[in-house]
Protein backbone atom coordinates (compact mmCIF):
# COMPACT_ATOMS: atom_id res chain seq x y z
CA UNK A 1 0.00 0.00 0.00
CA UNK A 2 0.81 3.64 -0.58
CA UNK A 3 0.08 6.69 1.06
CA UNK A 4 0.60 10.01 -0.47
CA UNK A 5 0.45 13.01 1.94
CA UNK A 6 2.50 15.60 3.68
CA UNK A 7 3.21 15.51 7.14
CA UNK A 8 2.09 18.74 7.69
CA UNK A 9 -1.21 18.42 6.30
CA UNK A 10 -3.90 19.15 8.16
CA UNK A 11 -5.70 15.85 7.35
CA UNK A 12 -2.92 14.03 6.79
CA UNK A 13 -1.73 13.87 10.61
CA UNK A 14 -4.51 12.15 11.76
CA UNK A 15 -3.68 9.10 9.53
CA UNK A 16 -0.24 9.37 10.86
CA UNK A 17 -0.70 8.75 14.10
CA UNK A 18 -3.04 5.91 13.63
CA UNK A 19 -0.28 4.47 11.82
CA UNK A 20 2.49 5.05 13.97
CA UNK A 21 -0.47 3.06 16.33
CA UNK A 22 -0.93 0.12 14.15
CA UNK A 23 1.46 -1.61 12.22
CA UNK A 24 0.43 -1.91 8.74
CA UNK A 25 2.84 -2.41 5.73
CA UNK A 26 1.93 0.99 3.91
CA UNK A 27 4.91 3.29 1.89
CA UNK A 28 4.58 6.76 2.75
CA UNK A 29 5.37 9.02 -0.45
CA UNK A 30 5.94 12.60 0.55
CA UNK A 31 3.70 15.20 -1.78
CA UNK A 32 5.14 18.61 -0.78
CA UNK A 33 2.55 21.43 -0.72
CA UNK A 34 4.92 23.58 -0.45
CA UNK A 35 5.87 22.64 -3.43
CA UNK A 36 2.69 22.67 -5.30
CA UNK A 37 3.85 18.87 -6.26
CA UNK A 38 -0.17 18.35 -5.62
CA UNK A 39 -0.64 20.00 -8.87
CA UNK A 40 1.94 18.10 -10.43
CA UNK A 41 0.66 16.06 -13.65
CA UNK A 42 2.06 12.36 -11.96
CA UNK A 43 0.11 12.97 -8.86
CA UNK A 44 -3.58 14.40 -11.03
CA UNK A 45 -3.42 10.83 -12.20
CA UNK A 46 -3.29 9.61 -8.50
CA UNK A 47 -5.79 12.00 -7.06
CA UNK A 48 -7.45 14.14 -9.52
CA UNK A 49 -8.33 16.31 -7.07
CA UNK A 50 -5.32 17.46 -6.10
CA UNK A 51 -5.14 16.53 -2.74
CA UNK A 52 -3.39 15.36 -0.12
CA UNK A 53 -4.04 12.36 1.19
CA UNK A 54 -4.39 9.77 -1.57
CA UNK A 55 -4.31 5.90 -0.86
CA UNK A 56 -3.15 3.20 -3.43
CA UNK A 57 -3.30 -0.14 -2.91
CA UNK A 58 -3.00 -2.16 -5.85
CA UNK A 59 -5.52 -1.42 -7.91
CA UNK A 60 -8.07 0.00 -5.20
CA UNK A 61 -7.39 3.68 -4.53
CA UNK A 62 -9.51 6.32 -1.46
CA UNK A 63 -8.69 9.79 -1.69
CA UNK A 64 -10.90 11.24 1.30
CA UNK A 65 -8.93 11.23 4.74
CA UNK A 66 -11.52 9.93 6.85
CA UNK A 67 -12.50 7.24 4.87
CA UNK A 68 -8.80 5.76 5.10
CA UNK A 69 -8.86 5.88 8.88
CA UNK A 70 -11.82 3.34 8.60
CA UNK A 71 -10.01 1.41 5.47
CA UNK A 72 -7.20 1.18 7.58
CA UNK A 73 -8.78 0.46 10.94
CA UNK A 74 -10.60 -2.64 9.26
CA UNK A 75 -7.39 -3.77 7.91
CA UNK A 76 -5.87 -3.38 11.23
CA UNK A 77 -8.88 -5.13 13.49
CA UNK A 78 -8.57 -2.33 15.06
CA UNK A 79 -10.57 -1.69 18.54
CA UNK A 80 -11.00 2.16 17.46
CA UNK A 81 -13.31 1.44 14.74
CA UNK A 82 -15.46 -0.72 16.55
CA UNK A 83 -17.45 -3.79 14.40
CA UNK A 84 -20.66 -3.43 16.95
CA UNK A 85 -23.51 -1.24 14.76
CA UNK A 86 -24.03 1.34 17.32
CA UNK A 87 -20.60 2.04 18.76
CA UNK A 88 -19.27 2.11 15.01
CA UNK A 89 -22.29 4.82 14.18
CA UNK A 90 -21.61 7.00 17.13
CA UNK A 91 -17.71 6.85 15.37
CA UNK A 92 -18.90 7.67 12.29
CA UNK A 93 -21.26 10.34 13.37
CA UNK A 94 -18.21 12.02 15.16
CA UNK A 95 -16.41 11.74 11.96
CA UNK A 96 -18.82 13.20 9.62
CA UNK A 97 -19.32 16.22 12.38
CA UNK A 98 -16.20 17.25 12.16
CA UNK A 99 -15.48 16.57 8.61
CA UNK A 100 -18.21 18.70 7.47
CA UNK A 101 -19.83 21.27 10.52
CA UNK A 102 -16.51 21.67 12.68
CA UNK A 103 -13.83 22.01 9.63
CA UNK A 104 -16.17 23.83 7.43
CA UNK A 105 -16.05 26.91 10.13
CA UNK A 106 -13.27 26.29 12.05
CA UNK A 107 -10.79 25.41 9.22
CA UNK A 108 -11.70 26.86 6.01
CA UNK A 109 -13.79 29.62 7.57
CA UNK A 110 -11.43 30.65 10.12
CA UNK A 111 -7.90 29.81 10.02
CA UNK A 112 -6.99 28.86 6.76
CA UNK A 113 -8.02 32.21 5.38
CA UNK A 114 -5.36 33.69 8.13
CA UNK A 115 -2.50 31.58 6.86
CA UNK A 116 -2.93 30.42 3.22
CA UNK A 117 -2.97 32.95 0.62
CA UNK A 118 -4.97 31.37 -2.02
CA UNK A 119 -7.69 31.18 0.81
CA UNK A 120 -7.10 34.89 1.77
CA UNK A 121 -10.47 35.36 -1.00
CA UNK A 122 -12.48 34.06 2.12
CA UNK A 123 -10.87 36.27 4.68
CA UNK A 124 -12.25 39.63 5.78
CA UNK A 125 -13.13 41.14 8.71
CA UNK A 126 -17.03 40.41 8.34
CA UNK A 127 -16.53 36.61 7.45
CA UNK A 128 -13.86 35.82 9.83
CA UNK A 129 -15.87 36.78 12.57
CA UNK A 130 -19.09 35.28 11.32
CA UNK A 131 -16.96 31.52 11.33
CA UNK A 132 -15.20 33.20 14.82
CA UNK A 133 -18.84 32.95 16.16
CA UNK A 134 -19.69 29.56 14.49
CA UNK A 135 -16.51 27.97 15.35
CA UNK A 136 -17.03 28.90 18.77
CA UNK A 137 -20.17 27.28 18.95
CA UNK A 138 -18.96 24.11 17.43
CA UNK A 139 -16.46 23.73 19.86
CA UNK A 140 -19.09 24.30 22.81
CA UNK A 141 -21.06 21.28 21.30
CA UNK A 142 -17.43 19.05 21.15
CA UNK A 143 -17.02 20.20 24.87
CA UNK A 144 -20.56 20.14 26.74
CA UNK A 145 -21.55 17.24 24.19
CA UNK A 146 -19.83 15.19 22.34
CA UNK A 147 -17.15 14.77 25.06
CA UNK A 148 -18.75 16.12 28.51
CA UNK A 149 -17.20 13.91 31.32
CA UNK A 150 -16.31 11.01 28.82
CA UNK A 151 -12.63 10.79 28.09
CA UNK A 152 -13.31 10.43 23.88
CA UNK A 153 -15.32 11.91 21.74
CA UNK A 154 -17.21 8.86 21.06
CA UNK A 155 -17.35 7.44 24.00
CA UNK A 156 -15.33 5.90 26.94
CA UNK A 157 -12.43 4.47 24.01
CA UNK A 158 -10.13 5.96 21.75
CA UNK A 159 -11.53 5.76 17.93
CA UNK A 160 -10.44 7.14 14.67
CA UNK A 161 -12.38 9.95 14.93
CA UNK A 162 -10.35 11.36 18.45
CA UNK A 163 -7.47 10.70 15.60
CA UNK A 164 -9.35 12.96 12.95
CA UNK A 165 -10.94 15.63 15.49
CA UNK A 166 -7.47 15.69 17.44
CA UNK A 167 -6.07 16.81 13.85
CA UNK A 168 -8.72 19.47 12.93
CA UNK A 169 -8.81 20.97 16.64
CA UNK A 170 -5.05 21.47 16.69
CA UNK A 171 -5.43 23.54 13.38
CA UNK A 172 -6.18 26.46 15.80
CA UNK A 173 -2.58 26.28 16.99
CA UNK A 174 -1.33 28.07 13.74
CA UNK A 175 -3.71 31.23 15.01
CA UNK A 176 -3.14 30.84 18.54
CA UNK A 177 -6.88 29.98 19.04
CA UNK A 178 -8.05 29.92 22.86
CA UNK A 179 -8.88 27.17 24.11
CA UNK A 180 -9.39 28.02 27.28
CA UNK A 181 -13.45 28.61 27.74
CA UNK A 182 -13.33 24.57 26.74
CA UNK A 183 -11.83 22.54 29.70
CA UNK A 184 -13.34 18.98 28.21
CA UNK A 185 -11.66 19.79 25.13
CA UNK A 186 -8.31 20.68 26.37
CA UNK A 187 -8.00 17.66 28.74
CA UNK A 188 -9.66 15.11 25.76
CA UNK A 189 -6.46 16.83 23.64
CA UNK A 190 -3.90 16.53 26.63
CA UNK A 191 -5.03 12.29 26.30
CA UNK A 192 -4.13 12.47 22.61
CA UNK A 193 -0.84 14.47 23.18
CA UNK A 194 0.99 11.77 25.30
CA UNK A 195 0.31 8.88 22.96
CA UNK A 196 3.58 7.15 21.68
CA UNK A 197 3.27 8.63 17.89
CA UNK A 198 2.38 12.28 18.78
CA UNK A 199 5.45 14.53 18.80
CA UNK A 200 6.47 12.46 15.30
CA UNK A 201 3.36 12.76 13.80
CA UNK A 202 3.01 16.21 14.37
CA UNK A 203 6.53 17.53 13.90
CA UNK A 204 5.83 18.55 10.39
CA UNK A 205 2.71 20.97 11.32
CA UNK A 206 4.66 21.72 14.27
CA UNK A 207 7.83 23.31 12.17
CA UNK A 208 5.06 24.79 10.11
CA UNK A 209 3.31 26.14 13.52
CA UNK A 210 6.59 27.55 14.35
CA UNK A 211 7.14 29.65 11.16
CA UNK A 212 3.53 31.17 10.69
CA UNK A 213 4.26 32.83 14.23
CA UNK A 214 7.66 33.81 13.86
CA UNK A 215 6.59 35.60 10.39
CA UNK A 216 3.36 37.15 12.43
Amino acid sequence: MKLYYDPASTVCRPILLFLADHDLPVELIHVDLAKQENRAGWYLEINPNGMVPALVDGGFSLTESATILRYFADLAGAAAYPAEARARAKVDEALDWFNTSFYRDHGYGLVYPQILPHYAVLGGADRLAFHAERAAARLDVLDRHMIGDRPFVAGDSLSIADYFGAGLVTMGDMIGYDLLPYPNVRRWLATMAVRPGWDQANAAFHGWRSAVRAAA
